[in-house]
């Protein structure tokens, strides 16, 4: 297997307090990044402690080696790297992960996406540093991760992308935002069970109650057992999942920028406000709908006054 190149793990504040006193005198440099504690490199090693949780993320082609003689020993007190299988079976025993991207973005689609794993596709998964796309800032590695997740032997995957005018249509019909992604949820799982008619488990993030997608899954999925839970994007089918979601939220935002012109930022923050402004002074009202999704608050900012 591959060497690790990434690793991340929550800690304590006094874990954090600790480990940047034993890497002190390590011959690291240390720097300021946002959202961190501290960031700390040295060649082939970046470690980066961040303020919310707090956790520490370990990147560079030494990072066995430093979770291995310095995080595992002197600061988590644990030997956990290598024994993911003892520790959490379940991560590498046969299911389908589940994750949505772009439900919070003005802006473009509603993608969502599955990936069915076994334990022989957990273990490349996590070789290749696959991780929760929300981890990851550039949208050329989201690319880069995804190429790598379609191409894996023995891995299954699907990718719903709802684009505006068909999510805005959906949204009015189901009413809420849960029931539709519930519906896009079902409809993942139910075409991996084509392909792995045999699999017994599907695992997703918290986004409501089960029963909802349970009532959305028609026959063929009625027997799977679906489990919800917060940080789902642990499990590597879920941060596969999550990657190609975000792969194709990203891809269609790329095409229509160019179709139209102008840019389509992410999120919905003032920046998406005065890109929104702008498309309309240039296409009209009417572009808006085929590229935003209109029940957001975000619209009526937009149109209104000012």
């Amino acid at each position: 297997m591959a060497a690790v190149t990434t690793y991340t793990k929550p800690l304590t504040s006094e874990q954090a307090r600790k480990l940047r006193g034993e890497i002190s005198d390590r011959g690291f440099t240390f720097e300021t990044k946002p959202y961190c504690l501290y960031a700390a490199t040295k060649p082939g090693l970046n470690v980066l402690v961040y303020e919310k949780g707090p956790k520490v993320v370990v990147q560079g082609k030494h990072t066995e080696d430093f979770v291995l003689n310095t995080l595992e020993p002197l600061i988590l007190g644990k030997a956990e790297l290598g024994y993911e299988e003892v520790i959490n079976p379940a991560m590498f025993a046969p299911h389908i992960g589940v994750d949505e991207s772009g439900k919070g973005d003005f802006f473009g689609p509603l993608v969502i996406a599955g990936a069915y794993v076994d334990a022989d596709v957990a273990r490349a998964l996590q070789a290749a540093g696959v991780m929760d796309s929300k981890r990851i800032s550039s949208d050329a590695r989201i690319h880069t991760l995804a190429r790598a997740i379609r191409a894996l032997p023995g891995i299954a995957f699907e990718v719903i992308v709802i684009g505006p005018q068909r999510y805005n249509e959906m949204y009015a019909s189901f009413g809420n935002l849960n029931r539709l992604l519930a519906w896009g949820h079902a409809r993942v799982i139910e075409q991996l069970l084509v392909q792995r008619p045999d699999c017994p488990r599907a695992l997703s993030d918290q986004f409501a109650n089960p029963a909802v997608l349970k009532r959305a899954l028609q026959e063929r999925g009625k027997n799977i057992e679906l489990e919800q839970r917060t940080k789902a994007e642990s499990d590597p089918a879920v941060a596969a999942a999550s990657i190609l979601a975000r792969a194709g939220f990203v891809s269609w935002l790329s095409e229509a920028e160019a179709r139209l012109g102008c840019r389509l930022p992410k999120g919905a923050s003032a920046e998406v406000k005065a890109c929104a402004r702008e498309l309309v002074a240039m296409h009209g009202q009417a572009a808006l709908s085929s590229v935003a999704k209109m029940h957001f608050k975000t619209t009526g900012e937009v149109l209104g006054p000012g």
